[in-house]
């Protein structure tokens, strides 16, 4: 790994080490060090380095929502009144669970949201009863996804 005007750049092992994690995050890391030849403590440096240059921002289990019974996905644009309400109408978002991601956008919304929610009558009544009760929001604009084609991270 070389770190550049702020910017980082990996190499091959590094990027067979991410590909492996990235694949599997359980995969055992002395059968990643086999696979490259390399020691077990090489890599664990190694994912030291990327963790502390923030290439790494943690692992995690990925939970299937519709297991749980979530199985309406929307995309939701949020406008706001006035650009200054975008902080509270920030931490009113965050306390709805079903708000997977917000984003603060250029263009016609303040916001675009992420939510999760168990049908169409769930995402009504969030809609009708917390996103569009704060205050600020002057109007929404809804998208329901019908299906998630891709889904992947960045390559390396």
């Amino acid at each position: 790994m070389k770190v550049v005007n702020e910017q980082i750049t990996i190499d091959g092992i590094d990027k067979k080490i991410l590909r492996a994690l990235m694949n599997d995050a359980r995969t055992p890391i002395l059968s990643i060090a086999r696979e490259i030849g390399i020691s077990g403590a090489a890599i664990h440096q190694r994912l030291r380095k990327l963790e502390d240059a923030k290439l790494i921002a943690g692992s995690k289990f990925i939970i299937n929502p519709k297991v749980l019974g979530y199985k309406t996905m929307a995309f939701i644009g949020v406008y706001l009144d006035k650009a200054m309400r975008n902080p509270d109408a920030v931490k009113e978002l965050e306390r709805i669970p079903e708000v997977m991601e917000c984003h603060y956008t250029t263009g016609n919304w303040s916001l675009l949201i992420k939510i999760l929610c168990k049908d169409n009558e769930h995402l009504m009544h969030i809609l009708n009863h917390k996103i569009q009760a704060i205050k600020g929001v002057s109007r929404t604009e809804t998208f329901i996804s019908l299906d998630q084609q891709i889904d992947r991270q960045i390559e390396v």
